[in-house]
């Protein structure tokens, strides 16, 4: 009886392919958006607090602290200001402080960010634990010269390789017009990290404190740099200065409260995890009001199923009616149809993986291209098991409706002879 029952099953997805296609379609659309929504949340969620972030926290001007970390570890939002040379050397120097990297913005490269720091980012910083910068072509920038190491995407987008020459511009947005004449010697490529450093540009620290247009203001007045003259550390300033701790528990909770509570001129953004973790959550409604929307497809999805199979019993009747005549219970007409049903959802289901595909794949250009976080197209995610089981699950309860009709079909009437 069973073989009889999906033989029945089988001839009916056939005879309303159409319909049985786009209810499969409406279905893989929901499914995909769902399974879309949790894999982005859960990763992006994992790749911005940072879990294996190789630094601790930020320092930089008094201002926002989100900002300030968008800014600096992720190359995004515009810098909140500078600090003195001053702090950078008393932070360095401090006995909490494992390692201290400097940071200087303010200029960009066809809309690459270009970063003025130490040759430091090189030898002792990791951009992960365990994970150092190391150059895939060329080599570092010597730092008493104009000279640049770029980011593997960079290198990607621009054509730019080891002896190009390039110009800076001012500002964080390209701007033809805003040209400055210095000329940079790419010097290096970096190994892709999949990171946000793939997508700037490193340049000796010197570099920015002398870029023509530059006013540097540490010593609280306007300076600018002399060519061939030393600069004064009391002129100089940074954009922020990452930081590394000793594994001292306390030494984050004593800066922060130096720098954050008792100072009046810095920020001190710890742990950078946290301040991110805080901005997710403060833009959840983000994800639940995209979570609701992929319910609602879902429940439309599910009314599709039920008008389609619905829609056919009119055509049905004498079919049902004759399998009564040969001996079928009306049980087995109604699983006949609760089984069509599973089925339809079946087909969604496994077609929503496809539609999750694409959806990722595309969520992972777009978040790479614009922030340097790579995304996992399938990464292992509960979701991937719950969402296709709980759509067959609801496929299967939406067949029930047209089940009970199929189920009281009058045998007498619908054998009678069609006029």
């Amino acid at each position: 009886m069973l073989r009889t029952i999906f033989i029945v099953v089988n001839r009916s997805l056939k005879q309303f392919a159409l319909s049985t296609w786009i209810t499969a379609v409406s279905i893989a659309l929901a499914g995909g958006l769902l399974i879309s929504i949790f894999l982005i949340q859960t990763q992006a969620l994992a790749a911005f607090t940072g879990g294996s972030v190789g630094f601790d926290a930020v320092l930089g001007a008094r201002g926002s602290q989100l900002q300030l970390v968008l800014n600096t570890v992720f190359h995004l939002e515009t810098s909140p200001g500078n600090i003195p040379w001053s702090m950078y050397k008393t932070i360095s120097k401090d006995k909490r402080v494992k390692l201290a990297i400097p940071y200087a913005v303010g200029d960009n490269y066809r809309g690459f960010r270009i970063v003025g720091t130490t040759d430091k980012i090189f030898t002792e910083f990791e951009y992960q634990v365990g994970k150092k910068l190391s150059v895939r072509r060329g080599r570092v920038f010597d730092s008493t010269r104009r000279e640049a190491v770029i980011g593997s995407y960079v290198a990607k987008e621009t054509g730019l390789k080891v002896g190009s020459i390039i110009n800076p511009y001012h500002g964080f947005i390209f701007n033809e017009n805003s040209k400055h004449e210095e000329e940079y010697v790419v010097t290096g490529i970096l190994q892709s990290t999949n990171s946000p450093t793939d997508r700037i540009i490193l340049i000796p620290i010197e570099g920015i404190f002398r870029m023509s247009g530059h006013v540097l203001r540490g010593a609280g007045q306007e300076y600018q740099a002399q060519a061939n003259a030393e600069i004064d550390d009391k002129h100089k300033e940074v954009s922020a200065v990452m930081i590394k701790l000793h594994k001292n528990p306390l030494a984050g909770f004593q800066l922060q409260r130096l720098i954050n509570k008792q100072g009046k001129v810095a920020s001190f953004a710890w742990p950078i995890n946290k301040v991110i973790a805080d901005f997710f959550s403060k833009m959840a409604w983000i994800t639940k009001i995209l979570e609701l929307i992929a319910y609602l497809v879902a429940i439309v999805a599910m009314a599709s199923i039920v008008a389609s199979l619905y829609n056919t019993m009119n055509e049905r009747k004498r079919e049902f009616a004759i399998l009564r005549t040969l001996g079928a219970r009306k049980n087995i007409i109604f699983s006949i149809i609760v089984i069509q049903s599973t089925m339809i959802a079946f087909i969604g289901s496994i077609l929503s993986f496809i539609v999750a595909f694409v959806i990722m794949s595309l969520a992972k250009y777009i978040t790479y291209t614009q922030t340097g976080v790579v995304l996992e197209v399938f990464q292992y995610n509960i979701a991937l098991v719950w969402v296709p089981l709980g759509m067959v699950a609801l496929g299967a309860v939406a067949g029930f409706i047209p089940a009970i009709k199929a189920y009281r079909t009058d045998i007498a009437k619908n054998l009678l002879p069609s006029s």
